[in-house]
């Protein structure tokens, strides 16, 4: 049976911002996230820019998938297009997402006199994983606002000085990582990045 799926890698994950029936840890292999994308709306302007994520080639990214009911596609994808798509800095793409769940760890057999059997199995966290096939937008590397590999000090200054409809950029970068801990993903640039905007 064909399945509806949405990856989401940035705010997509915690304000999906459409109707979904089951919502999943996945991972997306052949792209990592990415402050690449200059932003002169959202969290910018065209004489301050500020940056927002994307999917850049290369690599691979953790996010979330949402399964979306097939009553509830067209809709989604025309609110998925006015939001990503306003000056078609994405490619809306669709490529197999790894979906991965986390099954109860096996307890351990401490047979009949309450200690461990030498021949029992170790208890384990094993991932069990399938694929799906999920909707989710790429850079578009020839569009103008394509930033590419930033320093940290490039960066920086975007992001400290973008403002735009949504709000600033340094909030879009705190708030994206400390969402992604919740989700218990790490992003280490991310990271290096939020700490060096708090950095006093």
């Amino acid at each position: 049976m064909h399945e509806n799926w949405v990856f989401g890698y940035g705010s997509l994950m915690w304000n999906p911002g459409f109707r979904f029936t089951e919502r999943k840890r996945a991972v997306i292999h052949g792209y990592h996230r990415s402050l690449c994308m200059l932003s002169h709306m959202y969290r910018g302007t065209p004489d301050r820019p500020g940056l927002v994520l994307g999917l850049d080639v290369g690599g691979a990214c953790h996010g979330i998938a949402f399964r979306v009911a097939a009553e509830d596609w067209d809709e989604t994808t025309a609110y998925l297009r006015a939001r990503e798509q306003v000056t078609n800095m994405y490619h809306e793409l669709i490529k197999p997402v790894r979906i991965v769940e986390r099954p109860p760890p096996k307890l351990p057999d401490f047979g009949d006199k309450g200690t461990l059997r030498k021949d029992a199995e170790p208890p384990a966290r094993r991932e069990e994983a399938r694929k799906v096939p999920a909707l989710f937008y790429a850079v578009n590397r020839t569009h103008r606002q394509y930033a590419g590999r930033l320093s940290l000090e490039d960066q920086l200054q975007h992001v400290r000085q973008g403002v735009g409809q949504s709000g600033s950029c340094s909030d879009y970068v705190l708030s994206t990582v400390q969402h992604l801990h919740e989700a218990g993903i790490r992003d280490h640039p991310l990271e290096k990045l939020a700490h060096a905007l708090v950095k006093i």
